[in-house]
């Protein structure tokens, strides 16, 4: 019964799953922390070109 329960795989799909979900997650978050400030700066830039061209 040990050895069957060795044996198993059924769960590691799962859990592989699991793991690549949260390591993207991970990525993800230290992307917009790293990138966030020069998006922003991107983004007010250009918000500033707009409301000067429609003055």
């Amino acid at each position: 019964m040990f050895m069957k329960f060795l044996k198993d795989t059924s769960g590691s799909t799962a859990i592989e799953y699991s793991f690549i979900a949260a390591m993207t997650g991970i990525i993800a978050v230290g992307a917009i922390t790293l990138l966030g400030g020069e998006v922003g700066g991107l983004h007010n830039g250009v918000a500033a070109q707009v409301n000067a061209a429609t003055k």
